[in-house]
């Protein structure tokens, strides 16, 4: 059995493109669509649009954050690791092959979670349009490296898959996308990284928008530190700065890229100035709101 979860905000348009990236699939197993959105309008847009599809299910997200959510529902599907759970936003959507490279890769037992390659379809003649190509190719490059040597790395929250039946649930106090792999890193499994598979991007396309998201990301990756000191991390301003520096450099094509470049490094060491002084001063940790605060330039569709 296979079941893809879709947690989306109130994005009814960007949600039927994302499920219909699925259905067009050829899926032979047995599989279900759940979508978890805290907005009973969007089940009636649903519901309207597929005509009750039974394939497809709707969760009524209570509205206590994104891994609350995950984890009700991974209590209620909870079956064994010869199942697969693929994991999904509303406001993205996959490649053709999403399904069957994911089943192709769980074929090896040692295998516990796997992870798809976010694309940005932003244009890459803007600033952060180009930013978030740059970021997007860095984490590709560190991702093939880990995963080849078989290391262990955090998957991408837009698209990655796991083994049902192995966990109970996962701590709300960090992203879902970094603590559920080391989850079952530490069970002995494997993370895989599959770059063949696709997931559709729209990023930020403002500063505001844009200091919002990433300020988040760091603040969730901060409570590792708590929650799993031995952790390996792959996502730290050190590493950045170790890895992603010679990388960023040699990745602009023209003077407009580099001076682009030059910027990203101010703006990226701001916002982690930014998000330590909230952790470490303000005691602002981070905060499992689903969306409370919205990135509007994210929303393409709705």
């Amino acid at each position: 059995m296979i079941h893809i979860i879709i947690t989306a905000y109130g994005e009814p348009n960007s949600t039927i493109r994302c499920i219909n990236s699925f259905l067009s699939q050829k899926i032979k197993q047995n599989y279900k669509i759940i979508v978890a959105d805290p907005f009973p309008e969007t089940e009636k847009i649903i519901k309207k649009e597929f005509k009750n599809n039974k394939k497809i299910e709707f969760f009524l997200d209570p509205g206590e954050g994104k891994s609350y959510a995950l984890n009700t529902i991974f209590e209620k599907i909870y079956s064994t690791p010869e199942d697969i759970i693929i994991l999904t936003d509303g406001d993205v959507y996959v490649s053709n092959n999403t399904v069957s490279a994911f089943l192709e890769a769980f074929k090896d037992k040692e295998i516990g979670a796997a992870t798809g390659q976010p694309v940005s379809v932003d244009s890459r003649e803007t600033m952060f349009g180009f930013w978030s190509h740059l970021l997007f190719a860095g984490i590709d490059s560190v991702r093939k490296e880990l995963s080849e040597k078989k290391q262990f790395f955090e998957c991408s929250g837009y698209l990655f898959a796991i083994r049902n039946g192995v966990l109970q649930g996962f701590p709300l106090e960090t992203s879902e996308d970094s603590i559920i792999p080391y989850l079952f890193w530490k069970k002995n499994y494997k993370i895989k990284y599959l770059p063949e598979i696709e997931v559709y991007v729209k990023n930020p396309g403002n500063w505001k928008d844009w200091k919002l998201q990433k300020i988040r990301n760091i603040k969730g990756h901060e409570n590792l530190n708590k929650l799993e000191k031995e952790m390996p991390r792959t996502k730290s301003f050190f590493n950045e700065i170790k890895k992603g520096t010679f990388f960023a450099l040699t990745y602009p094509k023209t003077i407009k890229e580099f001076v682009w470049t030059m910027n990203l490094f101010i703006a990226r060491l701001y916002i982690y100035l930014i998000a330590l002084y909230q952790t470490k001063i303000k005691k602002s940790s981070y905060q499992d709101g689903w969306r409370t605060e919205s990135t509007e330039s994210t929303r393409s569709l709705d």
